[in-house]
C-alpha cells in the first residue's frame, strides 16, 4: 500500500500556532514546542548579556556584532528560531526593520532542552551548515556544558567543550573570557 505524502508546512500553519508556543518549519515539517523552561531562558538571557555588551555594544570589547534573542530566520523553506544569533556588522551593517531575517547569521546558539535537543543537534545544525553559518554553540543548562562548533566546508568540527564553572575563550567571541558558572545560576 502506498504511503500518503505529508503536507508541507506553510507559514500560515506557523502563524496559526497558539501564543505561548514556539513554532518552526524544519525540513517542511511544522515543529511546535512549549516556550522554554526557566533554567533554559535564564541561561540564554545571561549568555546574551555577557556577549551583548562587549560585542554588540562595544563596551569592554571589540564590538562589530549584532546579537539578537530568538530571531526568526527564513532560510530557504525552513523557518528557524535559535535561542541567540549574531551577525558580523560587515555583513549586516544595520538592523533591518523586519520581523524575520533571510540573511543567515554568522553565529547561532541553541540552548538544549531534553525534549528538543535532538532537533537542535541534528536537524537544525544541518540547516545551519547548509546555510553557511560559521559558528554554532550548544549550551546545556541541565548538564552545565558548552559545546563550540566551527563550520569546515559542509561539516561541523567541534573546536571545544567545557563544563561546570570553567572560564573559556570560545570562537568567535574569544576576545573575552566567559565564565560558565554565571550561566547556570538560578
Amino acid at each position: 500500500m502506498a504511503e500518503t505524502a505529508k503536507k508541507r508546512a506553510t507559514y500560515e500553519d506557523l502563524l496559526a500556532v497558539p501564543d505561548g508556543m514556539v513554532a518552526q518549519i524544519i525540513d517542511a515539517e511544522l515543529v511546535v514546542m512549549p516556550r522554554p523552561a526557566s533554567a533554559h531562558a535564564r541561561s540564554a538571557s545571561r549568555l546574551g548579556m555577557d556577549l551583548g555588551s562587549p560585542f554588540d555594544r562595544g563596551k569592554g570589547g571589540p564590538g562589530g556584532w549584532i546579537i539578537l534573542d530568538e530571531p526568526e530566520l527564513h532560510l530557504r523553506a525552513d523557518v528557524l528560531v535559535p535561542d541567540l544569533a549574531g551577525w558580523r556588522r560587515e555583513r549586516m551593517p544595520e538592523l533591518p526593520h523586519t520581523p524575520a531575517f533571510t540573511l543567515a547569521p554568522d553565529w547561532v546558539c541553541e540552548v538544549l532542552s531534553p525534549s528538543t535537543q535532538s532537533i537542535d543537534r541534528v536537524r537544525k545544525m544541518n540547516i545551519y551548515a547548509r546555510e553557511g553559518v560559521a559558528h554554532a554553540w550548544l549550551l546545556d543548562p541541565n548538564a552545565q556544558t558548552l559545546e563550540v562548533y566551527q563550520l569546515s566546508g559542509e561539516h561541523w568540527i567541534r573546536s571545544g567543550s567545557w563544563e561546570g564553572a570553567a572560564t573559556v575563550r570560545a570562537e568567535p567571541f574569544d576576545a573575552i573570557e566567559l565564565e560558565l558558572a554565571g550561566l547556570w545560576e538560578r
